[in-house]
């Protein structure tokens, strides 16, 4: 595996990695890893860095849900231009370009399922584009970017028994 594909594998899983421990990792001095990095930040190879929170673990009320959305494609553009309009609203975190029965897949988050249901009458439904919508509200999630959340905490210690 070539070293970029060892940096993007290894940051992928922990975004805050020293560098210093990169480097040793990879048996490469700090510089080059540093140099790698901002070359593949200025190539769009690496797109950003984020922290995943659970937040079922906190008092912060969120609801997040997944939007199937079947799309006329536009001429030229094929999908690209009605994804776009999707992905300028705040509201959305994601859009896929999918197969099967719909064409995209939205991820958004809101205050309440309200809020989201809203969104996606007064604001998704009435694009042009838009032929059918399916929400989906995320009620749990177990594993998210690899990360399993809400984990058990699991009592390492011997049982000694009389």
């Amino acid at each position: 595996m070539k070293m970029r594909e060892q940096i993007l594998a290894i940051i992928e899983k922990n975004s805050r990695i020293d560098l210093k421990e990169l480097a040793i990792i990879l048996g490469v001095d700090e510089v080059t890893i540093v140099n790698e990095m901002a070359k593949m930040e200025q190539e769009g190879v690496i797109c950003g860095y984020h922290t995943l929170i659970d937040w079922e673990k906190t008092d912060v009320e969120k609801v997040n849900a997944l939007i199937e959305v079947r799309v006329t494609p536009q001429r030229g553009n094929g999908f690209d231009s009605v994804a776009e309009r999707i992905y300028k609203y705040p509201e959305v975190h994601a859009v896929y370009l999918i197969s099967g029965g719909y064409d995209l897949l939205v991820t958004l988050e809101g205050k309440s399922l309200k809020e989201v249901s809203r969104f996606v009458s007064e604001k998704l439904s009435t694009l042009e584009a838009v032929i059918s919508t399916a929400t989906h509200f995320i009620l749990k999630k177990y594993k998210d970017h690899g990360t399993i959340l809400g984990k058990k905490e699991t009592d390492e210690r011997m049982q000694i028994t009389p």
